[in-house]
């Protein structure tokens, strides 16, 4: 039995090493059956492991939740709550566009889907959502303004970006214009309009910074 369980966990983390790889590769709908191929092992025992592909995205990104949580408790100490929630959402797009994959995971999650509190966007909103409400008692971000909807900025920055010949550049200038509004000189009170679409702040950054 020892040696079934030593087996086990060897096919786990192989699988998980070539899983990772194959993301970075070919993203989110990277194939299972290449990789049970490169891993050595059948279908049947990459989905043993992983039953579905968002289990095995989950596995994927375990470091990556962990150290936005990190930042975000880190953050959570800063003098200016709408400082640090835009740090934080920056870094959020930033490990989006850096690993193919990842803004998937985080758009498999509706809010209205019933999710373990262990899963990636649970974990992300536990971590980030205290910011959010920060910055929304300062006055500092509209009082609608949801952590979906900025989850959902954040993964939509990084799908549309991932195929630009320079995803970095191009998602941090759709990040600023998110942030600062379509025009800033007058700021963003009221650019909802009829729309009831949402804002992200209720007034403009200096210099256009992040």
């Amino acid at each position: 039995m020892t040696g079934q369980r030593s087996d086990a966990r060897r096919n786990y983390q192989r699988i998980l090493a070539v899983a990772e790889a194959e993301v970075a590769a070919h993203g989110a709908d990277a194939s299972l059956e290449q990789i049970a191929r490169i891993a050595g092992v059948g279908s049947a025992t990459v989905r043993r492991h992983f039953p579905t592909r968002r289990a095995l995205l989950e596995a994927i990104f375990q470091e990556r939740i962990e150290v936005l949580c990190e930042h975000a408790h880190r953050l959570s100490a800063a003098e200016d709550g709408r400082t640090a929630l835009l740090e934080w959402l920056r870094a959020l797009v930033v490990y989006a566009v850096s690993a193919r994959g990842f803004a998937n995971i985080l758009s498999y999650e509706p809010p209205a889907e019933e999710l373990s509190p262990h899963s990636c966007g649970k974990r992300i909103e536990a971590a980030g959502n205290p910011l959010l409400q920060r910055a929304i008692r300062d006055k500092a971000v509209a009082p609608h303004v949801t952590f979906h909807d900025l989850l959902t900025l954040a993964v939509g920055i990084a799908l549309a970006t991932e195929h630009h010949e320079d995803p970095d550049t191009q998602a941090g200038r759709l990040f600023r214009l998110a942030v600062e509004g379509l025009s800033p000189e007058h700021g963003v009170a009221g650019a909802s309009g009829n729309s009831g679409s949402s804002v992200l702040v209720t007034e403009s950054l200096p210099d256009g910074r992040l």
